[in-house]
């Protein structure tokens, strides 16, 4: 199935190919979907976010409703009595682990967080609003600042639509901790919650502008733009986005990995340039967000072009791009793109 095709909004091919009835593939050969690896909770949530999307869409209603559906019994399948998620799944629909990771439940929730609120059908909205109460208890033991970032992201899509002090509440307790961690250990040359920098970066930046702005907290607020600024004193170098690579990271004191680049790095730092925007109302954080977003199109190290069909290659490193166009790096470039697409028609209007 082919959706009707809208100048601005990415196209669903790869990701259509890459999803059948039960969910989508984790990894592919070049764009053609590896089944050995199966599927995992962390890669579902993320498509959920973009099938919900899509699905609002008049030029791909039809594909996003399909595969909202789909993605949506994945994860209530992966949901165990407790809330908690299993996270990886073979081929053959068996699970196979008792308990997923702590990342894979925060990104659970957010995907959940995203259809509860979101979604174009009530019985969606109400299967995953089911889903995401089951898993509220166990957000406030996360131990891992990005677990707590990405459930914090499903809290506060959630808001959007239904304002609530126990969701409030709740958010302040998931992001706390992330503002403790950046008090504790920034400094003059280091203004980030860790001694190094790894991945997904500017989740952590995202969430405390857009949980600071949500409940009025300057501190929070503050935080957030600060580790953005930093984040993107290293990572912007002459106009390219070089996001911190996966072959040695950045750690405090140390040399910066410039290879193992990896496309969610460029989807985060877009939510995160267009959060840190949205309260500064500063041109040049606006224009952080199309700096990452033209890292897929070539404008990067390598100069090479990372999109096809609307797939993504896996990453970037000092001999080129990956051959392989696996759900991560994928659900990343339609992540971003998708919001930059509605970026620019909100100035558009704005303009007229």
């Amino acid at each position: 199935m082919r959706a009707m095709r809208n100048p601005g909004f990415p196209v669903l091919d790869h990701l259509v190919a890459m999803t059948d009835d039960v969910g989508v593939f984790q990894h592919a050969r070049h764009d053609i979907p590896n089944r050995g690896f199966g599927y995992c909770t962390d890669d579902v949530a993320r498509a959920l976010i973009v099938a919900v999307e899509a699905s609002r869409r008049d030029w791909t209603e039809a594909i996003g409703a399909r595969l909202t559906a789909t993605y949506l019994g994945f994860l209530t399948d992966a949901q165990q009595l407790d809330g908690w998620f299993h996270n990886f799944m073979g081929y053959d629909r068996r699970w196979q682990d008792t308990r997923g990771t702590d990342d894979s439940f925060g990104r659970a929730m957010w995907g959940l967080g995203v259809a509860a609120a979101r979604a174009p059908r009530d019985s969606w909205r109400s299967v995953a609003r089911d889903a995401f109460d089951r898993g509220l208890d166990n957000v406030a033991e996360l131990p891992h600042l990005r677990s707590r970032a990405y459930a914090a992201l499903g809290i506060l899509a959630l808001l959007e639509t239904e304002p609530s002090q126990a969701l409030d509440d709740l958010l302040r307790t998931a992001v706390t901790p992330i503002v403790e961690a950046y008090e504790a250990t920034a400094g003059p040359d280091w203004r980030w919650c860790h001694d190094v920098l790894t991945y997904d970066n500017a989740r952590l930046c995202e969430v405390l502008v857009r949980a600071g702005d949500r409940l009025h907290d300057e501190t929070l607020l503050s935080a957030g733009i600060d580790m953005f600024e930093f984040l993107a004193s290293i990572v912007v170098e002459d106009g390219l986005f070089v996001p911190i690579g996966n072959d040695g990271w950045y750690p405090r004191g140390g040399v910066r990995a410039r290879y193992g680049q990896q496309p969610l790095e460029a989807a985060s730092f877009v939510d995160a340039a267009l959060a840190v925007h949205a309260v500064t109302h500063n041109a040049r954080d606006r224009g952080f967000a199309d700096v990452a977003g033209a890292w897929f199109f070539g404008r990067n190290t390598r100069s090479a072009n990372l999109v096809q069909n609307g797939g993504c290659r896996d990453g970037l490193d000092v001999h080129g791009a990956s051959a392989n166009m696996g759900a991560e790096s994928t659900l990343a470039y339609l992540m971003s793109a998708i919001t930059l697409a509605d970026e620019r028609r909100s100035e558009l209007r704005l303009v007229r």
